[in-house]
C-alpha cells in the first residue's frame, strides 16, 4: 500500500481551478464593491509581509459570503464546469491507485470547498486544500489558516504520513510546476505532469517519470 498525493491545479485538472470559481461567481453575483475593497485592502496590508507570495494567499474575494453558500456553489462549479478540465491520464492513475488500495489525497492550494467538491466526485477520502478564516458563518479578509503551497505541501505531507503509518518512500506525488519540487524530491515516486520549464528540467536530470503530451517529454512516460 502506498500513499499518493496528487495535486489538482495544473495537474489533476487543466489550468487554475480557483480562478475559473472567482469568475462563476461574479457571472452569479457574488462579487462586488465589498469584495472588490477587501481584495485591495488584504494586498496593501499583506504584502509587504508575504511579498511575492501574498496574491496566492489573498482569498479576500470571498470576505463576507456566507460559507454555506459558497460550499454549495462550489459543488455547482465542479459538477457543471471543472469535471470538464479533468485531465484524463492523471485520473486513470488516480484510480488505479484506488484500485491497489492506496490511500488517495488531493492536496492543493485551491480552495478547500472546491478540491472537497472534487474529492466526493472522484471518491476520494482525505483533502488538503487552503482553508479560510470564518466568524458567524462568514469568511473572513484574513490570510488562509492553511495554505498548501510550495514548501507547505512537504510539511504537510511529512505530518499527514506520520499520522498514517507511511515513511515517504512509501509515498508517490503527482505535481506540474516548479513550486511542487520540494514535495516531489522528498518522496520515493515523484511524478511530474505537464511539467512547466523548471520541473521538466529536474525530472529529466533525475530520471523522474513523466506524463505529458504534445512534448518531447511524453515520449519519456513510462
Amino acid at each position: 500500500m502506498r500513499l499518493a498525493i496528487f495535486d489538482i491545479d495544473g495537474t489533476l485538472v487543466t489550468g487554475s481551478s480557483e480562478r475559473a470559481f472567482w469568475r462563476y461567481l461574479l457571472l452569479r453575483g457574488k462579487q462586488g464593491p465589498r469584495q472588490a475593497l477587501a481584495f485591495l485592502l488584504f494586498m496593501a496590508r499583506y504584502l509587504p509581509i508575504g511579498g511575492i507570495h501574498t496574491p496566492r494567499k489573498n482569498k479576500a474575494y470571498l470576505s463576507g459570503l456566507r460559507v454555506e453558500e459558497v460550499e454549495a456553489l462550489a459543488r455547482e462549479f465542479v459538477a457543471e464546469k471543472l469535471v470538464h478540465r479533468l485531465y484524463e491520464p492523471v485520473v486513470q492513475r488516480l484510480k488505479q491507485h484506488q484500485n491497489r488500495g492506496d490511500i488517495v489525497v488531493l492536496m492543493s492550494g485551491t480552495l478547500y470547498p472546491i478540491a472537497r467538491a472534487l474529492a466526493d466526485h472522484l471518491g476520494v477520502g482525505y483533502v488538503c486544500a487552503t482553508l479560510l478564516s470564518q466568524r458567524n458563518g462568514l469568511y473572513l479578509a484574513q490570510p488562509p489558516e492553511m495554505h498548501p503551497y510550495d514548501a507547505a505541501k512537504l510539511v504537510l505531507v511529512l505530518r499527514l504520513s506520520r499520522e498514517l503509518g507511511f515513511d515517504l518512500k512509501d509515498v508517490t506525488a503527482y505535481g506540474d510546476s516548479r513550486r511542487d519540487l520540494f514535495l516531489l524530491s522528498a518522496v520515493g515516486e515523484p511524478v511530474a505532469v505537464r511539467p512547466d520549464g523548471t520541473l521538466l528540467k529536474v525530472a529529466l536530470e533525475r530520471d523522474w517519470e513523466i506524463i505529458a503530451e504534445g512534448s518531447r517529454a511524453s515520449a519519456l512516460v513510462r
